[in-house]
């Protein structure tokens, strides 16, 4: 069966009796990062097990064994959210799936009046005119560039779209375009970024090097359906918006020799996770893999190939507490947030982390 027919197969794996309420926690507003920890290994990290430790994301190669294998996503955000104008209203749109050399899916503020047919200027030389128009404030665009030079308005016009919890009234500050791209970032596409990547500095790379832990890089381009609140009471009745990944031969083989050598897979973020366990065969086994994951996680889920997980905190109610949920056991992971709010940590894109250990227990809620 194809990866990507696998893809789809495994998201529909879900339960009827989950609740969104479930997934529910209070966090209070102060602890929602406005900006990240400097050095980036600064930042602090909740190690959870049986028991919890409280460390700090400079401590990883001392943490994890040599022999470990840790799987990157070398995704790079680019500039997707651009404002325009629709005759004389102001039109905000989000790239967020790119479906042909110049036609992306977009979610569009306001996109109630908008209809097939549009024109959005947002510069004299660069506009989209509308072509669809789907659920959810989602529009299909066709870019008036292309290729390069599309490329070049984006970086010229648009703006890195920052999640809507971090608080910037007057758009991203010129330090965000640094803070919000991972080091090792390669391949332009993503309107997210892969927040867990954000915490690794060249420094720290050396020490996981030196420790005998391997890295490599898988890309999957995130989309702005990561920021989209589960809005369904019935966890089952909500839709993952897909995305387009890719695992390469040589990262395929290096995570099967590192298994098959007695090494860790440590996942670094949920768009590594979700990627590595769409391709993964039933014994956990690697294979290249090119195409869309709509895969959603959710307890219950049986994990073939990834070990470890490090990820930041994340929203209530959101898809992505939900797979920490299924990973690492719900009760564990509600423990653990109270004790990281407890604790001070910081969560979302710019906060702390935690390192998820896997519990193959039954998962309840």
């Amino acid at each position: 069966m194809p990866a990507i027919q696998i893809a789809h197969r495994i998201a529909k794996i879900r339960t009827t009796i989950m609740r969104t309420d479930d997934f529910d926690f209070d966090l209070p507003t102060d602890l929602i990062a406005q900006s990240p920890a400097v050095p980036r290994d600064a930042a602090r990290l909740l190690d959870i097990g049986e028991t919890l430790g409280d460390r700090r994301i400079a401590d990883l190669p001392t943490i994890l064994r040599p022999g470990d294998i840790m799987v990157f996503n070398d995704t790079r955000v680019i500039p997707a959210r651009l404002t325009g104008r629709r005759g004389a209203a102001r039109v905000e749109i989000t790239l967020h799936k790119q479906v042909s050399a110049d036609r992306w899916l977009a979610f569009a503020k306001p996109a109630r009046r908008l209809k097939p047919g549009d024109r959005l200027d947002f510069a004299p030389n660069f506009h989209a005119d509308v072509i669809g128009k789907g659920d959810g404030g989602e529009v299909t665009v066709e870019m008036s560039k292309s290729g390069d030079a599309f490329m070049a308005a984006l970086v010229e016009y648009g703006d890195i779209p920052l999640p809507p919890y971090i608080n910037r009234p007057e758009g991203p500050a010129a330090s965000d375009l640094e803070q919000y791209q991972t080091i090792y970032a390669r391949h332009d596409g993503a309107v997210a970024a892969p927040t867990a990547g954000l915490h690794f500095s060249e420094p720290l790379f050396a020490a996981l090097d030196a420790a005998g832990i391997q890295r490599i890089s898988v890309t999957l381009h995130v989309g702005a359906g990561t920021f989209l609140p589960v809005t369904a009471d019935d966890v089952a009745s909500h839709t993952m918006h897909s995305e387009w990944g890719r695992i390469d031969a040589a990262a395929a083989d290096a995570i099967n020799a590192a298994r098959e050598a007695g090494g860790r897979v440590v996942a670094v973020g949920t768009t590594a996770i979700r990627l590595l366990e769409t391709a993964a065969a039933e014994d956990g086994t690697m294979t290249p893999f090119e195409g869309d994951t709509s895969l959603f996680i959710v307890p219950g889920f049986r994990f073939r190939v990834v070990d470890i997980l490090l990820t930041n905190f994340h929203l209530p109610r959101s898809t992505l507490f939900m797979l920490t949920c299924a990973f690492a056991g719900s009760a564990r992971m509600k423990a653990a947030y109270a004790h990281a709010i407890r604790e001070h940590y910081r969560f979302y894109s710019y906060g702390d982390a935690c390192l998820l250990h896997r519990d193959d227990k039954p998962q309840t809620v």
